[in-house]
């Protein structure tokens, strides 16, 4: 919907208007502040932040989404993109098993397979259990970094499309069937692709390659969650004058009598006027509230064609005071082999057949966790009966969903603490309670299509179907968010650089960005 009229004078004009607080809307809204533009951020719900937000349950501290993060080493990528936002110093993090930050297991098999930190330990960790693939896992590796190393802004380098282009109908599992024999192996290799929801015929090797391979390089759990990210980033937006607003859901554009956008206006009634208006929400969204015909048709049907990766059932443990004692790791378990690819579109009589689980640890006593999180895939169509429904206040239909619905996680949650007791034989006992969120409260609360975890599905077959340029066909509109690149921390971070180089130019921003890195290596 738009709404024609012009500004009057009292009513405030900003140079950007960035519709959306996640990460990537944050990262883009400090990024123009810092060059001196007059930024406003707006966010339709109580908490900043999109995936970076945290709850708390029984004093416990929970992630929504950010369960850990890779490359902030000091001088790797994601760090570096963090300095120049100045906030790498600030972060409070504990890195994870560097022997095994994930590990891979199996229903029928008693040993748990590591991903291990920095490439040599990744083989020598995996070769001492696969001896006669040790050659493969080198080859293998070297393909990740030279893949890796073709996406220049992944490396914070300035570069063109067809740097990347070569890489992206490769086919992940093909890969890997062409380079290993060993089933289980294969299986271990990819058993952490709950980061990108792993598809047989369809995931592309460099999804795979650069979902894992910062971790690899090394990994990380926030302390007290991700929500320090969002807070370090606002604090940052707001030295350089920048503003944000919660409760500020956008219901249109406002155009003037030449069509061209000026502005926006909110659930509340409030507007907001701009030069430029970088959109970090859904981007189907964004197209109905201007229209199809401003991104031009062939566009916007491909767009509204795209599948949404699936959502997740996630269980919230708060331990009992020093009963469950601290794992350094994540865990991603499977029934078999067999259900590493596809887990999410196998039917199963066993469900969950995969889940992975992240753990916080007691800051009282380090020896023991505070908390445990367990997820695993669901779609949208089991929870769709109870989709009118919302469980935020900004919303009409604001309320309570009813005994069925909370019967319904009630029988999910047994099933997955069953499910962990194969595991941890006497979890029950320790467990002083549970929370659960299903995908609503991710629809609700991230305000991601379905409520799905990362965006559109990338497809080695058709690589360019879900190819999102920042810069739209509307002048002054850009987008940015995990859509645009690759999801995840470091991919919505990059995403928002590249959303930022087609406002300011590549060679000025990015030359920018190398000469700040160096002055705060050298303080």
């Amino acid at each position: 919907m738009n709404t024609q009229f012009t500004q009057n004078n009292f009513e405030p004009h900003y140079d950007v208007v960035v519709i959306g607080s996640g990460l990537g809307g944050l990262v883009s809204a400090l990024i123009l502040a810092k060059e001196g533009k007059k930024v406003v951020v707006l966010e339709k719900n109580n908490q900043f932040g999109g995936n970076l937000q945290t709850f708390v349950r029984n004093k416990t501290i929970f992630d929504t989404g950010v369960h850990y993060i890779g490359g902030l080493d000091k001088g790797e990528n994601l760090y570096n993109y963090f300095s120049y936002l100045n906030i790498s110093d600030k972060l409070k993090l504990r890195q994870l098993d560097k022997n095994g930050f994930d590990m891979i297991s199996f229903d029928d098999d008693s040993q748990e397979y590591p991903i291990a930190q920095t490439y040599q330990n990744f083989v020598d960790q995996l070769a001492h259990l696969f001896p006669k693939e040790q050659e493969n896992l080198i080859q293998y590796s070297n393909k990740l970094e030279e893949i890796c190393s073709a996406f220049p802004m992944y490396n914070l380098n300035i570069g063109t499309f067809a740097d990347e282009e070569d890489f992206l109908s490769i086919n992940a599992k093909e890969y890997i069937d062409s380079v290993f024999t060993d089933e289980r192996l294969k299986a271990v290799l990819v058993g952490n692709n709950f980061l990108y929801v792993g598809q047989a015929e369809k995931t592309p090797l460099y999804i795979h390659a650069l979902s894992v391979n910062s971790y690899i390089h090394s990994a990380w759990r926030c302390v007290n969650g991700g929500s320090q990210i969002a807070k370090l980033l606002i604090k940052e937006l707001k030295k350089y004058g920048g503003e944000i607003y919660k409760y500020q859901e956008i219901r249109s554009f406002v155009q003037n009598e030449n069509e061209e956008v000026i502005g926006c206006e909110t659930t509340k009634g409030k507007s907001f006027f701009g030069d430029l208006f970088i959109s970090n929400i859904d981007i189907k969204k964004t197209i109905d509230m201007l229209g199809e015909r401003k991104f031009g048709k062939p566009f916007s049907r491909r767009v509204k064609s795209l599948e949404v990766t699936p959502s997740a059932f996630t269980i919230y443990i708060v331990f009992k005071p020093k009963s469950f004692s601290y794992i350094n790791h994540n865990i991603y378990h499977f029934n078999s082999i067999n259900d590493v690819w596809d887990s999410y579109e196998k039917p199963t009589n066993d469900w969950p057949n995969t889940y992975i689980a992240t753990f916080s640890m007691d800051q009282k006593d380090e020896e023991y966790s505070e908390s445990m999180t367990v997820m695993t895939y669901m779609t949208f169509d089991e929870v769709q009966k109870w989709e009118e429904s919302y469980n935020v206040e900004t919303n009409d239909n604001y309320g309570k969903r009813g005994e069925e619905y909370e019967e319904f996680k009630r029988q999910k949650t047994e099933l997955i603490i069953r499910k962990l007791e194969k595991k941890f034989p006497d979890i029950r006992e320790k467990i002083s309670s549970i929370h659960t969120s299903t995908p609503l409260s991710y629809r609700d609360f991230i305000g991601s299509e379905k409520g799905n975890m990362y965006g559109y599905l990338k497809d080695s077959n058709h690589p360019m179907k879900t190819f999102i340029s920042p810069r739209s066909k509307v002048k002054n509109v850009f987008f940015t968010g995990q859509n645009v690149r690759v999801h995840g921390v470091l991919g919505v971070t990059v995403g928002a650089f590249v959303t930022c180089c087609e406002i300011l130019g590549a060679d000025y921003l990015m030359n920018k960005v190398h000469r700040e890195i160096k002055l705060n290596a050298n303080e």
